[in-house]
């Protein structure tokens, strides 16, 4: 789902209300980066024409046409689809100019919708000049060709250069319990979901944070030790162990390694909470 969030910027925001920081890709970026893939892929026909016209002396024409056309189909659909299901959405064109294909639940792209929109392009892009997938491009606010449409996919600029928000802080009663906890096996997508979560707290409605905060609390439950004490609210325990995340990454920047750091066992249960935090009790600055 894409949702508004300025002038002319535009967020994804997932089927678990929540708001990701991508803003769709322009339609001048995405005709700079079709063609870039446009070039390779006529390089690559050029190159099935030469050797194909090599080979092929001698040879039944019908074989002869045969391999052109499946080649010639492998370039055009597989090329694409072969590219952003490898790079979870992005093909050359794409990666130069900082793009990539995500769901519109702001989850990455799949095998199967990267062959949607390679079978449909092949139809929108090479067998009609591209135009349905300009027209509609142009008349979509989010930038969305056909293919995107039938795929459930949108294309976002990537951001480099993000002005950070206010760092979470650590809840005073959880310092001690979080000083000691293994968190080194929370993987990087799952905290930056969390993150989110739990700066975007104050934003939520009283039933999405409940349903949410237990979702990705259990989430980063299973890869952390010991579990925390009793009575912690999801979004005291998140913010919790992105603090001191963040604190240890940045003792590691000024201090060599400690040994035995990070070596603890996840222990895979379950998220043991009693509520969400109450009123005045977000974490975050």
């Amino acid at each position: 789902m894409v949702h508004p969030t300025g002038e002319g910027q535009q967020s994804v925001v997932t089927g678990e209300a929540v708001v990701l920081d991508m803003t769709p890709a322009g339609v001048a970026t995405r005709i700079v980066a079709l063609a870039l893939d446009a070039l390779v892929q006529l390089l690559l026909l050029l190159l099935l024409a030469v050797a194909t016209s090599l080979v092929g002396t001698g040879l039944d024409p019908a074989a002869t046409a045969a391999v052109a056309i499946t080649g010639s189909v492998l370039i055009l659909v597989g090329y694409p689809t072969t590219f952003e299901t490898l790079t979870r959405g992005r093909s050359l064109g794409k990666l130069a100019l900082g793009l990539r294909v995500v769901g519109t639940d702001g989850s990455p792209e799949r095998f199967r919708q990267a062959l949607a929109r390679g079978l449909c392009g092949f139809v929108e892009i090479w067998m009609l000049s591209a135009v349905p997938a300009l027209v509609v491009s142009l008349i979509n606010p989010a930038g969305r060709r056909v293919g995107d449409f039938l795929a459930g996919t949108i294309v976002v600029q990537e951001r480099t250069a993000q002005a950070p928000r206010d760092p979470v802080r650590m809840p005073p009663q959880l310092a001690e319990w979080a000083q000691a906890a293994e968190l080194s096996r929370v993987d990087g997508q799952t905290l930056a979901l969390a993150r989110q979560y739990v700066q975007r707290y104050e934003e939520l409605d009283t039933q999405t944070r409940h349903e949410m905060g237990m979702h990705v609390a259990t989430a980063v439950a299973r890869h952390v030790t010991p579990p925390p004490p009793a009575n912690t609210s999801p979004v005291e325990f998140l913010a919790a162990v992105l603090a001191e995340r963040r604190r240890r990454d940045e003792q590691r920047l000024t201090e060599r390694p400690r040994i035995g750091d990070g070596n603890g066992v996840s222990s895979g249960g379950a998220w043991p909470v009693a509520g969400t935090a109450g009123p005045g009790q977000s974490p975050h600055a």
